[in-house]
Parts: C-alpha cells; sequence; structure tokens
C-alpha cells in the first residue's frame, strides 16, 4: 500500500512541471489579445533563444541543489564571463580562445566557491553571496564601469535569431543548450558521478561513510556550475554583442526558481534536469506572454515570485510528509 502511494507521488512530482507548461500556454493562447501570435512559429523561436542564458545556468545548478547547495554568485559569474570575453576579442585574441577564457573564467569562480566551501567548512549561502559581490565588482573594474564594445566576429552569431544557415532554424546557442541538456541528464541520472550527487544531497555523512569523496564531488560540482555560467556569460556577449557588467542582476533567482519549479528541492536529493529545462520554459514562456499582453516588469515579476512561493511551499509540504 505504502509502495503504491510512494510511486503515486512520484509520479505526480514528475507530472507536475509538464500540467504547468501546458497551463501556461494553454492560458495564453486563449487570451484574445495575443493568441493569434503566441504559438506563431517566430514567437516560439524567439522563445527558445531566450531560454538559453537561464537555462545553462539552471543546468549547473540543479547540480548544486540536489547536492544541497546554493550558488548566489551565478549571475555576477554571467556578468563576469561576458566581460572577460568581449575583453578579450578588444584585446585582439581570436574568438575562440575568447570563448574559451569567458568559459574558463566562469569555471574558476566555480572552482573557488567549491574549494572554499569544502576547505572553510561554510555554509554555500554565505560564500556564494560573498562571491556574488566580488564577481560583480570585478566585472567592473575590468570593464572600467562601462560597457565594452567589441568587434563583430562569429561569437555574435550565436544568438541571432534568424541563424545562418537558414536550414539550423533555431539560434546555434539552442541547439547547444539542447545538447548540454542531454548530455547533463545522462551524466545525473547514469554515471556514478551523478549518483554521488544524489548521495551527498540525501544524506552527506552517510555517503562519506560509503566511501564518496563528498569534498572532491563538491568541488567538481560547482565547478561544473561555474563553467556553464561561464558559457550563459559568453551567450550573453553574443546577444548583446557588448561586454556589459551590469547585466544579469538578480538573474541568479530566476536560474534557482527553474529548478525549484522543475522539482528540484531545496532540502537535497531530488531533481532533475528535464525537469529543469521544464522549469525554464515555464518562466520563458511567462514573460513572453505577460510582454505581448503588455503588461508592466513589475506584474511579470509578481507572477513569477507567486510562482516560486508556491512551488518552495509544495516542496516544503512534500519534504515534511517524508520526514
Amino acid at each position: 500500500m505504502k509502495e503504491g502511494k510512494g510511486r503515486l507521488r512520484a509520479l505526480i512530482n514528475w507530472l507536475g512541471p509538464f500540467i504547468g507548461l501546458i497551463l501556461v500556454i494553454i492560458l495564453f493562447s486563449l487570451l484574445p489579445d495575443v493568441r493569434d501570435r503566441f504559438l506563431r512559429v517566430s514567437n516560439l523561436r524567439s522563445v527558445a533563444t531566450q531560454s538559453v542564458i537561464v537555462a545553462l545556468g539552471a543546468l549547473g545548478m540543479t547540480f548544486v541543489i540536489i547536492s544541497r547547495g546554493i550558488d548566489l554568485s551565478a549571475a555576477s559569474n554571467i556578468a563576469l564571463s561576458g566581460v572577460i570575453t568581449a575583453f578579450a576579442i578588444t584585446a585582439g585574441f581570436s574568438p575562440a580562445a575568447a570563448v574559451l577564457a569567458g568559459i574558463l573564467t566562469g569555471g574558476l569562480i566555480g572552482l573557488t566557491n567549491g574549494v572554499l566551501i569544502t576547505s572553510l567548512r561554510l555554509v554555500p549561502f554565505i560564500i556564494t553571496l560573498g562571491m556574488l559581490g566580488i564577481a560583480r565588482g570585478l566585472a567592473k573594474w575590468l570593464a572600467g564601469n562601462q560597457k565594452i564594445d567589441a568587434p563583430l566576429t562569429w561569437v555574435t552569431e550565436l544568438m541571432v535569431k534568424s541563424p545562418r544557415p537558414r536550414w539550423l532554424i533555431l539560434a546555434p546557442g539552442v541547439w547547444l543548450m539542447i545538447l548540454l541538456a542531454v548530455l547533463l541528464g545522462f551524466v545525473l541520472r547514469s554515471t556514478v558521478f551523478g549518483r554521488h550527487v544524489f548521495a551527498i544531497g540525501s544524506n552527506e555523512a552517510t555517503a562519506r561513510l560509503c566511501g564518496v569523496r563528498t569534498g572532491r564531488t563538491k568541488i567538481f560540482i560547482y565547478t561544473l556550475s561555474g563553467l556553464l555560467c561561464g558559457l550563459a556569460g559568453v551567450m550573453e556577449f553574443s546577444r548583446l554583442t557588448v561586454g556589459d557588467p551590469t547585466v544579469a542582476v538578480g538573474l541568479e533567482l530566476d536560474i534557482i526558481a527553474a529548478v525549484v519549479i522543475g522539482g528540484g528541492s531545496l532540502n537535497g536529493g531530488q531533481g532533475s534536469i528535464l525537469g529543469t529545462m521544464i522549469g525554464v520554459f515555464i518562466m520563458a514562456f511567462l514573460r513572453n506572454g505577460s510582454t505581448m499582453m503588455g503588461w508592466p516588469n513589475y506584474i511579470q515579476e509578481i507572477i513569477i515570485g507567486l510562482i516560486i512561493i508556491a512551488a518552495v511551499a509544495l516542496d516544503r509540504l512534500r519534504y515534511g510528509r517524508e520526514a
């Protein structure tokens, strides 16, 4: 009997994000002001492109949250990586080298977070909150508190809504996002590393007794998250075509919300890449539909905030029952 209830609860938890996404799409598809435009191919392509930056950050955050951690420095990391990419191109580096520099910058921030969390034995909230300010300050210092205008290269073609060649249909950044989601979904569910991530989030002490090198695994988790934020920073630069140290302020909340809305638990031990991607698209369609309706930005923020509160409340309710 209990086993049957457990399976039913797991099925509901798995279907929940799907149902939420379908309801959002149906809602805006029925509204008279936008129903003729909302499901057009051009709009769907736009939503996919707009989702890339949050999705890349959320893919890494999924591993962090499943391991019962948090990374508040994600948005500042994205801004810093974008500035580094623009700075490198302006300095005469090849576009490929500039992209690599941006990604590695993100990885270095993530590595630093992981090392400090494991060595100082402080909660991730404190370490990453401090890194939030450090990374943002570095971005502003490198950019001289202004935007860095870089020459146009193939990097700025990664996030175009009308890609070349046209048979790509979607921007190269969207295809990269999909590829990474599939790859990381496999890593999380079908590798030893993925099982260790879940084990640490479920019970770190037990995982350590079972032979999991929790410190090393945490460092790798935060480094992976940082690398993905670095890639998101490259995509942010591609979208804006400038290195702007002031972008992505507050984006860490969208990233964390996408994971939680997709079924990730802030108590650790639960989450999936598929759920996270659905969470990303729920938020993307909400913002897109609200913009098409002409609703002010603060209305969008209120809606997203209410959804986050509801998702966390449901997670706490579920966690309390299981406990």
